[in-house]
């Protein structure tokens, strides 16, 4: 086979390359340390739906559909994360899997989801500043909302118009305050499960036997419990993410190639931990045909935020009175670290967008760093949360949210069919996988095995809305299944795009400036655990320089 020969004569430095000049790609600094990158993964991904929505999963499908659920999905996008992973840590690139699929499957296909992942990103910024208000009702209902969706306006400009180093910083301690809520809630599960409760009744695992591991929905029999099973699937679908938030925060981290493989190789451990542990501990605390998780899956209560968590019903039951205002407060820190994760992530999609020419050029202006005019256009979605203010106008910031909420499901769906193009270029160009940074496992078979779950995952979670027959339903699952090919073969058109041959692939690209980075940076890369121990003071910075490689 023939070596792989250098297309991207504009970014082929010399590894020799003085420190300093390829310290940032496109224009956005490498300041992210390790346990940024690790902790934004967190951020992004958990969000209320661990803590709060997951109990619809649980009243519909019962605990034992909730666990084989989450488990499935778990291995799915794990599948995904191989593909991610392998792409990403060759090439850090801004803007992520979204420029990647656009230079190396079709510059349509960039377009299509970098503006699916953008319109995602943006809108659930003010659906988490009302999750906000909602979670701050536990408390007092007098709250004044305006006030709330300005606080958090203004916090969020702040934090993402400093330098990257600063967000990552505020999204470490925000994203340290989630982990302690999830250990708070195993601890709160095995501590009550075995009798350490008020009503002292070790219940063990007795809401898997009364009233069962399966419940039936919306049918009775089996075909009820299948219909249960399916969605559990779907909340998961809709509470499992993580890989597309590393990928975007890629370019900017300190030693990619070191930083963002940790991160990707660990993800697996906190699928299981996080998500997993998640809805088996759910299924413990409370039985699924709970009145008050029954009357909010059916729309017959009015409980909303941390009242509706399965969690805070628990304990509600079990007569704990101070416990629940610390996860509550908790929970707050958390839903604001999610939006303040989706801040950064739209405001670096729109960006990567125009770097390509998939959006206005103005919007690839930088300052200190940060895509200034893309984060200002960005700072506009988050105004949208005052609409809350009204009952009327609340609806339309639902109705917006549900109509992208597929959106995520599309991305993967990209990600995978940009891995089976960068596989088969890599075959084709006579380039060893072997010699990658990364290789990712049980590969091209992850690709197919994330295609088959999302395609039909996006063609049936919806199916509800056929029977009975609901348009609105049908515009709120499937609005981006039809958008997604307008924007596809719409840019098609104008632009003229060709699906890029496997040997016109560019697999050089960026390759050569991070490499040369990599080579030249003289700080020292540091262990996520030995970060984590210097946050918190408990062990002394090593300040000794790692030995430039000659090239």
């Amino acid at each position: 086979m023939e070596p792989l020969k250098e297309k991207s004569s504009d970014v082929a430095l010399d590894p020799g390359t003085p420190h300093g000049q390829v310290d940032e790609i496109d224009g956005l600094e490498r300041r992210l340390e390790n346990k940024h990158i690790q902790l934004i993964a967190i951020g992004g991904s958990i969000g209320t739906a661990l803590f709060i929505t997951i109990g619809n999963g649980l009243a519909a499908g019962g605990p034992a559909s909730l666990l084989i659920a989450y488990v499935v999905y778990c291995f799915v996008l794990g599948c995904i994360n191989n593909c991610i992973a392998e792409m990403t840590v060759l090439h850090p690139v801004s803007g992520g899997f979204i420029r990647l699929a656009g230079n190396w499957v079709d510059d349509a296909l960039g377009f299509m989801v970098g503006w699916n992942f953008f319109i995602y990103e943006a809108l659930m910024v003010p659906f988490e500043i009302t999750a906000i208000n909602l979670t701050l009702g536990y408390w007092r209902d007098d709250i004044p909302v305006a006030a709330v969706c300005a606080a958090c306006i203004v916090l969020y400009g702040l934090i993402n118009i400093l330098a990257v180093s600063a967000f990552g910083e505020a999204e470490f301690w925000l994203s340290t305050g989630k982990v302690l809520l999830i250990f708070i809630l195993f601890f709160f599960t095995f501590v009550t499960m075995v009798g350490g409760n008020p009503q002292h009744d070790a219940y063990g695992f007795r809401h898997w036997n009364t009233p069962g591991p399966f419940a039936a929905s919306r049918t009775s029999g089996d075909l009820g419990r299948f219909e249960g099973f399916l969605a559990c699937v779907w909340s998961a679908a809709f509470c499992i993410v993580g890989p597309e938030y590393i990928s975007m925060a890629a370019a900017e981290a300190k030693h990619p190639r070191i930083y963002i493989k940790a991160a990707f190789k660990t993800i697996y451990w906190r699928f299981i931990l996080f998500f997993v542990m998640g809805a088996l501990c759910v299924g413990i605390v409370v039985p699924w045909d709970n009145p008050t998780l029954q009357a909010i899956l059916n729309g017959e209560s009015n409980k909303s935020g941390a009242g509706a968590s399965p969690y805070i019903i628990a304990m509600s039951n079990l007569g704990i009175g101070v416990l629940p205002h610390i996860v509550n407060a908790l929970l707050v820190s958390c839903i604001f670290s999610a939006g303040n994760t989706l801040t950064y992530c739209a405001t670096r999609s729109l960006y990567g967008l125009a770097l390509d020419g998939r959006a206005p050029k103005i919007l690839t202006k930088t300052r200190r760093g940060v895509p200034i005019v893309a984060f200002a256009v960005v700072m506009c979605f988050p105004f949208l949360s005052f609409l809350q203010m009204s009952e009327n106008s609340s609806q339309v910031l639902t109705w917006l949210v549900s109509l992208v909420t597929a959106g995520a499901l599309i991305d993967y769906l990209v990600i995978c069919i940009t891995y089976l193009r960068f596989h088969g270029a890599c075959k084709a160009q006579g380039l060893n996988r072997d010699s990658l940074p990364y290789k990712g496992y049980f590969q091209p078979y992850s690709a197919y095995v994330g295609i088959f779950a999302m395609v039909l995952i996006l063609l049936f979670y919806g199916y509800t809305a056929f029977a009975p027959w609901s348009v609105e339903k049908f515009f709120q699952n499937y609005t981006m299944q039809i958008v997604a090919p307008i924007l596809y073969f719409g840019w098609k058109l104008v632009k003229r795009t060709k699906i890029r041959s496997l040997k016109d692939v560019d697999l050089v690209w960026t390759r050569p400036v991070v490499d040369a980075y990599e080579a030249t940076t003289t700080e020292k890369p540091v262990g996520f655990w030995t970060e984590i121990l210097q946050a918190f003071y408990l062990k002394k910075k090593d300040k000794t320089p790692r030995e430039v490689v000659d090239a």
